[in-house]
């Protein structure tokens, strides 16, 4: 029995589709394991469990000593840039005072020329050739015209006249961001969070490390859980919990503090740049063919 002509023709000038199969050609899809995503109890800096966790307004949550560390390296960047720009604004105007004067001194050369030609001036006793005064070609002020505009001139054969480009550098923003969501973030902004830890025995014997529960449900904390932060008091919830207790009752079931809907915190899933966030933790590698190379040439895949 002959076999099927479409998996052995291999003279037609165009790849079939089992031959693209093959070469990798289209959408390859992976689900991200665990090992790609960050756990929720870890830092969103260091990527270690956290100590003395510290939640901004958009629910992201690092390290205290390591969010500190960070917000004080932007501002010593901001005062560096400052700086930077402060010079250049003093530089720039110490030029343009300088070229009002190069304009006033030529105004006043065009003038004295006008009035006196080419004449030689001497001086009252020795008669001596003034050579300040004299506007000859060989005269003082000539000589520093000619090296002023050999100094501005636009020359790519002078090495010593070749243009630069100027480098400019802009005003910084003077407040500090977060590392994970790029918003504005200040210190006061941040605020301590509490979990829960779960203390039986039998699972603290087996476990190495922290378990964390919800305190109303005693659901134990996982990252396939949505988890709600208060900003008021710092404790942590599961959002079913959340939005059947504390949204309705604008309490805290733990340490009953008052609360409001805004000091609900979302905290978010995971997300670093080294670890996949949020709902589509899904992989996806887009290939196409290059042309007459029959190679797959990749293109990188979209952030989840």
């Amino acid at each position: 029995m002959p076999q099927r002509h479409s998996k052995n023709n291999n003279d037609l000038a165009f790849f079939t589709y089992d031959e693209k199969k093959k070469l990798g050609y289209g959408t390859q899809k992976e689900r991200l394991g665990k090992d790609s995503i960050k756990p929720f109890d870890a830092c969103s800096l260091c990527l270690k469990p956290f100590i003395d966790p510290l939640c901004c307004q958009k629910g992201h949550i690092f390290c205290k000593e390591c969010i500190l560390e960070c917000l004080l390296s932007q501002k010593k960047d901001i005062q560096r840039k400052l700086a930077a720009h402060t010079s250049q604004l003093k530089q720039e105007k110490d030029e343009e005072e300088e070229k009002l004067m190069l304009q006033k001194a030529r105004e006043l050369d065009a003038f004295d020329q006008q009035n006196h030609g080419a004449l030689p001036q001497y001086s009252n006793k020795n008669f001596n050739r003034d050579k300040t005064g004299f506007h000859g070609a060989n005269s003082v002020k000539t000589t520093s015209y000619e090296a002023e505009a050999l100094r501005t001139m636009k020359a790519f054969w002078l090495p010593s006249a070749t243009p630069e480009a100027p480098v400019k550098v802009n005003a910084p923003s003077t407040s500090t961001t977060c590392p994970e969501g790029k918003e504005n973030l200040k210190m006061k902004s941040l605020f301590s969070i509490r979990f829960t830890e779960d203390t039986h025995e039998e699972k603290k014997a087996s476990a190495l490390d922290k378990t964390y529960i919800c305190p109303s449900c005693k659901v134990t904390l996982t990252n396939t859980l949505s988890l709600v932060s208060l900003s008021s008091c710092g404790h942590v919830f599961c959002k079913k919990c959340a939005d059947k207790f504390v949204a309705v009752d604008k309490v805290c079931l733990v340490c009953n503090k008052g609360c409001k809907e805004r000091n609900m915190i979302n905290l978010v899933k995971g997300g670093t740049g080294f670890a996949g966030h949020g709902d589509n933790l899904e992989a996806n590698d887009f290939k196409h063919l290059g042309s007459g190379s029959g190679l797959g040439l990749v293109r990188p895949a979209m952030k989840t």
